[in-house]
């Protein structure tokens, strides 16, 4: 071979060394800047607010970064009576959402219901006292997931705003709905689609989000792996212009609130999926609004099941109440050890302390009332997917405040088993909170069903507390 041949070759290798080298730099920086760009777009975050993001999220476990509070194990207090309200059932319930309203201002607390099985939103009206009759709203509304009850029209009657699915179980087509459920003032209900054809959605709020005095939407649209959030600008005459907030999967919860005291309204989001995250969308009072992540768990599996918004400490600000307990990642579903109970401590511009406050598999609807009349709020929470071939897994329970933001757990009942869904309310007018369930039924075991449950208080913990004193 020739010395210029060598050379040759020599160059030509040296090339393909430097080729190589390049495309690895490429692939090495490239594909993760891609995959960072691609979550930037989907969060509305800038890559650097995605590698924080990240960074923060990978410090420690989930237990490392939530502060526990104080809650002990006591002894089973009965103060609850139990009764079936609604249609009778010889079917397997599916009830997706209950919310207690007094829907025709007789003075007497209604159940509005969403069912997830019959596909319908149905009144149960309170009428005479503790006489409940049930009465269907609306139907082909398939796999309706929320209901609001709001004036939307401003005539002075009550409402609906639907939140629809399209789909119980997860999917990435576009079958999701909002529908709006105008009363003709005689409780006659026409359906108007606002919109369609998009994620399937989780929830819908309404409310003035740009300050021009009509009433506008906001929803957390769930999908499966293309979820979104979005609000939807009033222009008028049934017309509504969206903007996207993000295309996260798994939001199912947007609580429209005025979280900063400014005087406008801001939104808070629970996004579940792969992110189990809250945000926050803070309003500049004309509808621009700045995202803010509240919290997020480094846990992708950790099962967000809902979010509530009291002033647990009665500070003055309102307070994150967060239950983690979904498991309809899996067929069956089976719940999980690390699934429970936090609250989110508001201490003010916009910054929340995170406090475990203890393990519930399976655990939905975190709600807090003062059950005993002693001052403070004690917190109430069900259970949609505990062990239930375990005959002591709980279904209902509550943590009594004993002071000092110290608990109490206490069991309420094992049956029925698969409460999805749990509101509270004053429904027989004597000043205490009672409690409304819906049950959902995907899975065994059947053997401890319900529907719709009203559990009234008996007054005893009222009773007992005052005999203490």
């Amino acid at each position: 071979m020739t010395n210029s041949a060598r050379k040759n070759k020599k160059v030509k290798t040296r090339i393909r060394n430097i080729l190589t080298l390049v495309l690895v730099i490429v692939i090495l920086v490239g594909v993760p800047y891609a995959i960072l760009k691609y979550q930037s777009g989907k969060s509305e975050m800038t890559i650097k607010e995605v590698v924080q993001r990240k960074m923060i999220k990978s410090d420690g476990s989930e237990s490392d970064k939530l502060s526990t509070t104080t809650v002990l194990e006591g002894e089973k207090k009965d103060f609850l009576i139990r009764q079936h309200i609604g249609l009778d059932y010889d079917t397997k319930p599916m009830i997706s959402h209950v919310l207690v309203d007094d829907f025709d201002n007789d003075g007497l607390p209604d159940v509005i219901v969403c069912d997830a099985l019959d596909n319908f939103v149905s009144w149960i009206r309170q009428y005479p006292e503790n006489t409940y009759t049930e009465t269907v709203l609306a139907t082909e509304l398939i796999a309706p997931a929320h209901v609001q009850v709001f004036d939307f029209d401003g005539d002075g009657d009550k409402d609906l705003l639907v939140a629809v699915l399209g789909l119980l179980y997860p999917s990435n087509d576009k079958i999701g709905s909002i529908v709006y459920l105008e009363n003709d003032g005689n409780f006659n209900f026409k359906k108007t689609v606002i919109v369609d054809r998009i994620a399937r959605v989780a929830d819908v709020r309404a409310g003035d989000l740009d300050g021009d005095g009509d009433m506008d939407l906001a929803a957390a649209q769930f999908g499966y792996d293309d979820g979104e959030t979005r609000w939807m600008e009033n222009l008028g005459n049934g017309e509504f212009k969206t903007h996207m907030l993000q295309n996260l999967s798994g939001p199912i919860n947007v609580e429209i609130v005025d979280i900063d005291a400014d005087s406008d309204l801001d939104l808070i989001v629970l996004v579940s999926q792969e992110w189990e995250e809250i945000y926050c969308y803070i309003n500049d009072g004309s509808g621009n609004f700045r995202m803010k992540l509240l919290w997020g768990s480094d846990n992708e599996d950790f099962g967000s099941s809902g979010i509530s918004l009291y002033d647990l400490n009665q500070d003055g600000k309102l307070d994150i109440l967060y239950a983690n307990g979904d498991a309809f990642d899996y067929i069956p579903p089976v719940g999980k050890p690390w699934h429970g109970l936090q609250w989110f401590e508001n201490k003010g511009d916009i910054e929340f302390e995170s406090h475990r406050l203890c393990d519930l598999v399976g655990a939905y609807s975190l709600r807090a009332g003062d059950a005993d009349m002693d001052g403070d709020l004690d917190l109430f929470a069900v259970s949609a997917f505990n062990l239930w071939e375990d005959p002591e897994a709980q279904s209902f329970i509550w943590l009594e405040n004993v002071g000092d933001m110290e608990y109490i757990k206490r069991d309420i009942t094992n049956d029925p088993t698969h409460l999805m869904i749990m509101q509270t309310g004053d429904f027989n007018k004597d000043g205490l909170i009672d409690f409304v369930t819906g049950g959902m039924y995907p899975y065994p075991p059947f053997d401890r069903m319900s529907r719709v449950t009203l559990w009234t208080n008996d007054g005893s913990l009222v009773s007992e507390n005052h005999s203490v004193q």
